[in-house]
């Protein structure tokens, strides 16, 4: 199944607003987007894609997502040649569309017993008031944010998964992908 382009052109800029304030806790400074520890690009995108895959199985009903790749951009506040971050939107279709919120509340209930935390849940501020749940991992040092899409034609759940701030090793480049 393909993303939506609009989707993703509104998920991608949200995601990296709304989860830089994650609350992950490597971070010395509470503004700071916490560290994820040093990796190579490719690395640290397959880690987020792991992670992605985790939440994918606790949603627990048949379904479609999205064909999607990681993605790297830019550490707010710092060298873009040494600092990164890996953001991984995707979707999930539910194949009957009576199976959207029955996905939204396995999740809710699922990822805290996973070691996520959930940081926000409830409607968002869009025209159609789409359910959100925001959650951090600490251990994964990893942000997720859930939009529950349910006037979308299909209906389907919106999710952007997004790592710290990585930093490469020593004598290597960020790689843009």
């Amino acid at each position: 199944m393909k993303i939506k382009l609009g989707v993703l052109a509104v998920a991608a800029p949200l995601a990296l607003v709304t989860l830089t304030g994650c609350s992950m806790t490597s971070s010395t400074d509470s503004g700071d987007i916490p560290s994820a520890g040093t990796s190579t690009s490719s690395d640290a995108a397959d880690k987020v894609e792991a992670v992605s895959s985790g939440i994918y199985d606790l949603i627990g009903v048949k379904g479609k997502t999205s064909d999607s790749r990681a993605t790297v951009t830019e550490c707010s506040g710092k060298d873009p040649e040494k600092y990164f971050r890996v953001l991984h939107p995707w979707s999930f279709t539910p194949a009957s569309p009576g199976d959207l919120e029955t996905a939204m509340q396995r999740l809710r209930a699922a990822l805290p017993k996973h070691g996520w935390k959930i940081v926000a849940y409830g409607p968002d501020a869009s025209r159609n008031k789409n359910l959100r749940l925001t959650a951090d991992n600490d251990a994964k040092k990893a942000s997720v944010r859930i939009t529950q899409m349910a006037k979308d034609n299909p209906p389907m759940l919106s999710v952007d998964v997004v790592s710290g701030c990585y930093q490469v090793p020593d004598g290597q480049q960020v790689e843009h992908f």
